[in-house]
This record gives structure tokens, C-alpha cells and sequence, in this order.
């Protein structure tokens, strides 16, 4: 597997700075909650089991901040809010605070040292329960692969959208460790092409066999590079299996029904949002404008034009085949199966 993509060392967090890839492998160390929410909301950690990690461990830099404060507890859960400021989306963001939010109020009392060291083993209890939930998907996942195979993917849903092995790359690593033969289109995914700067990074280091393709190309390369599956991962899912994931996966889920090619999403548990009926009700994060006008480092929209810029779109998921989890495979209808899975 590539490097880590983030990590907890000599009391900050030290992540990758993604937004460097793949021209530079550059760290950045995060040792106030201001840094670790920049660093969130500017993409240099992203992907929604990344983020909530990361978010996790921003909780315990507010609490190390707060141990000089007359007010320890009011200056952490200002920290929390802070956070969850950054991402609107992804839904383990909020997961993550809600467990550390959590620690804080089964904490009140104790002093700001021990508060501090039990948001501290949480986070870690966060980061290692994503490294065994995305080896587990990886594992459920790389069943429905033959021996042979051809997978397109969008975005990046790998290591570097995790602490360790991914969720949808998860099931290709998984595949392969097998000795299943996997090649992998990558959609670039404009605007901020992390399927071209990163998932083709992260697989090329990995060995794996991948080609870069623009996201205009998917229904060229689904009818006639006889592609197996799409396999995508997944930023929040409704309680009805309706996906957010990036911008233009509906598309692409749109042209594998066409195509008649099985779409699979893979994400963990912490993904599933059962308080929301369905995708109407996931928030959509729109981000500047800038991304798209100036988004390779030249001007390549007229000024004064207006950009539209959301960062996710919903798959209906009477497009979803499948989505794979660290629990196990389910199909529709998905609400009945998850509820049994909450049960």
C-alpha cells in the first residue's frame, strides 16, 4: 500500500497534503483545530472515512489547546463545532464528532489531563476500527470479482480516502492479494481530477494495473473496453440506499445500467445516514468557483460568467447494484436490510 495518509505522532496529526499530489509527497503537521479544519475543508485530507478520522483527532488538538484555558470544557466543544463547519457532506465528519462529543460528556468531572487522554484513545480507536472495517469490505467486495476482471472507478476511494486501505480501491488491493488479474480505468473527475492525481497515483505505487481516462470518456470505454463492474465509494447514504458520492457519479451510474455493467458502491457503516429517508435530503457541499475557472492554474472561463460547482450529486438506488460494507453485500430494497443491520 501507498503511505499512510494520516497518523498520530508526538502529540499533532501528520497527514499527507493531497491537494500536492502527484507532483510532491508533502506532510503537513496539525497542531491546532484551526490547521486540522483547513486542512479538511481545503482537501488536503479528504474522502469521508478520512476525514472523520482526521476530525477525531482535531477534538483531541482542542483539548490539548484547552489545557492552558480557564474554560477547558466550552473551548473543546468550540473546537467540535468548528469541525463540523468544514464538510457538509460526508456524513462521518459528524459521526466522528458525535463519538467524541460523546467522551466529553461521559468525562464531565475529571480533570482537563484525563478528559484529554480519553478523547485521545477514541480517536484511536477510530483510526484502527476504519484500518479492520476497510480490510472487511476489501474481503466482501473482492467476491464478486472473477479471476479476471476490468473495473471503473471514480474519484478516489482508496488509501488515501482512508487511514489504510480504501473502500472501493479496497476491493481491487483485496482482488489482487488474491491473485485475481485487475485493471482499473480511473475518471480523471473534474474539477479537482482526484481520480487522476490521486487514484492513479496511489495504484501505480501500488503495482496495480490502471489507465487514465476524462470523465467524458466512461461510455466510450463501458461499451467497448468491456469494463466488469463500476465500483465507486460513497460520502453519505440515505436509509433508502440513495448514494452522495462526487459529482458525476450518477452520470456514470446512469451509463453502467445503460451499458447493462453492475455499479457497486463500498462503504462503511459509519456512511449510512438512517436519519435521512432518502438522497433529497442529503446537504450538497457547492464549493468556489474558482475550482472550475481556474482550476488547473489558468483562467479557462470568460470573467463574469456565472460557475455552478456542486462538490457530490445522488444516485437514485434503483441504479445501485450493490453496496458493500464490512457487514456484508446488500441489494434492494436496501432499506429493509439496513434496518435489519441497526436492528
Amino acid at each position: 500500500m501507498p503511505v499512510a495518509t494520516l497518523n498520530w505522532e508526538n502529540d499533532c496529526l501528520r497527514m499527507i497534503d493531497q491537494t500536492r499530489l502527484p507532483e510532491e509527497l508533502v506532510h503537513i503537521d496539525c497542531k491546532d483545530v484551526e490547521t486540522t479544519a483547513e486542512a479538511i475543508q481545503s482537501l488536503r485530507v479528504r474522502g469521508a472515512p478520512a476525514i472523520g478520522v482526521a476530525a477525531a483527532y482535531g477534538v483531541v488538538i482542542a483539548a490539548q489547546e484547552a489545557l492552558s484555558k480557564t474554560d477547558f470544557d466550552a473551548h473543546v466543544r468550540n473546537g467540535i463545532d468548528q469541525l463540523s463547519k468544514t464538510r457538509p457532506t460526508a456524513v462521518n465528519l459528524f459521526w466522528a464528532l458525535n463519538r467524541q462529543t460523546a467522551i466529553l460528556d461521559q468525562t464531565k468531572g475529571q480533570s482537563p489531563e484525563e478528559i484529554r487522554n480519553h478523547l485521545l484513545k477514541e480517536a484511536h480507536r477510530i483510526f484502527e476500527e476504519d484500518k479492520k472495517v476497510c480490510r472487511e469490505i476489501g474481503k466482501n467486495g473482492a467476491a464478486l470479482l472473477s479471476q479476471e476482471t476490468t473495473v471503473l472507478t471514480h474519484c478516489n476511494a482508496g488509501s488515501l480516502a482512508t487511514v489504510d486501505y480504501g473502500t472501493a480501491l479496497a476491493v481491487v488491493y483485496a482482488a489482487v492479494e488474491q491473485g485475481k488479474q485487475v485493471a482499473v480505468f480511473a475518471d480523471e473527475t473534474r474539477p479537482l481530477l482526484q481520480g487522476s492525481r490521486l487514484t492513479a497515483w496511489e495504484l501505480q505505487q501500488s503495482g496495480v494495473d490502471v489507465t487514465v481516462i476524462c470523465d467524458n470518456m466512461a461510455g466510450t470505454v463501458l461499451r467497448s473496453k468491456n469494463v466488469d463492474s463500476v465500483i465507486v465509494g460513497a460520502d453519505r447514504i440515505a436509509a433508502n440506499g440513495d448514494v452522495a458520492n462526487k459529482i458525476g457519479t450518477y452520470g456514470l451510474a446512469i451509463l453502467a445500467r445503460e451499458h447493462q455493467v453492475p455499479f457497486y458502491v463500498a462503504a462503511p457503516l459509519s456512511t449510512l445516514d438512517m436519519d435521512l429517508a432518502s438522497g433529497d435530503q442529503i446537504p450538497i457541499e457547492e464549493r468556489a468557483p474558482e475550482e472550475i475557472t481556474c482550476g488547473l492554474g489558468k483562467q479557462t472561463t470568460p470573467e463574469g460568467v456565472p460557475v455552478y460547482n456542486p462538490a457530490f450529486d445522488v444516485t437514485p438506488n434503483t441504479l445501485v447494484t450493490a453496496i458493500i460494507t464490512e457487514k456484508g453485500i446488500a441489494r434492494n430494497p436496501y432499506g429493509e436490510i439496513f434496518q435489519a443491520w441497526f436492528a
